[in-house]
């Protein structure tokens, strides 16, 4: 009885270490200015983005998660001059991640944001590796409006399924949820 007891238990655990293991994981990288005081800023504005989304279904999946992720942490999205303006790339299923891909998410069409490299920490900023690969990736920076610099750059890699839109989506959610997680930065 104890012997099958413990097949029947050591059985559950291995079906559900392959299911937890064949799960899509994102890849998630964050890097933020840490001289910058996030409590002084509360609002933000979605950049201008031209051309229109190659996948809107997507990009609307995208918009709403972000939207209701920084909701939920108290900020509230203006439609113009918000102390923070936010800028989305991304790509997707193109066999190229990165914003250098073909994208799905309009690049931001204004003078290129700087980053303070001496007070940067994180995710590398500013750089646009391609590497071959079947998945979506989707970039956010934020710029203070001010001084037209990147404070909090994050990047999140998912792989999608061609197959199951709504699946695809839930994905996408979820891996903007866990790009957000470490949103705003916090002075340790």
């Amino acid at each position: 009885m104890l012997c099958k007891v413990a097949t029947t238990k050591l059985f559950v655990w291995l079906a559900t270490a392959l299911i937890a293991t064949s799960l899509p994981a994102q890849k998630v990288k964050v890097g933020y200015d840490k001289s910058v005081d996030f409590s002084r800023f509360s609002t933000y504005t979605w950049s201008d983005i031209s051309p229109r989304p190659a996948h809107p279904l997507l990009w609307q999946t995208v918009v709403t998660a972000v939207d209701t992720e920084l909701q939920s942490k108290g900020w509230h999205k203006l439609e113009k001059d918000g102390d923070l303006t936010l800028m989305p790339e991304g790509g997707i299923d193109f066999n190229l991640s990165g914003a250098s891909g073909t994208p799905i998410l309009p690049t931001y069409s204004g003078p290129p944001p700087a980053i303070n490299a001496t007070m940067w920490t994180g995710a590398e900023g500013g750089t646009n590796v391609a590497t071959w690969e079947s998945q979506g990736t989707l970039v956010l920076s934020f710029v203070n409006r001010t001084d037209n610099k990147i404070i909090w750059r994050g990047s999140v890699s998912q792989k999608l399924d061609n197959t199951d839109k709504g699946k695809s989506l839930e994905l996408a959610s979820k891996a903007v949820s866990k790009l957000l997680r470490t949103f705003p930065a916090t002075k340790q």
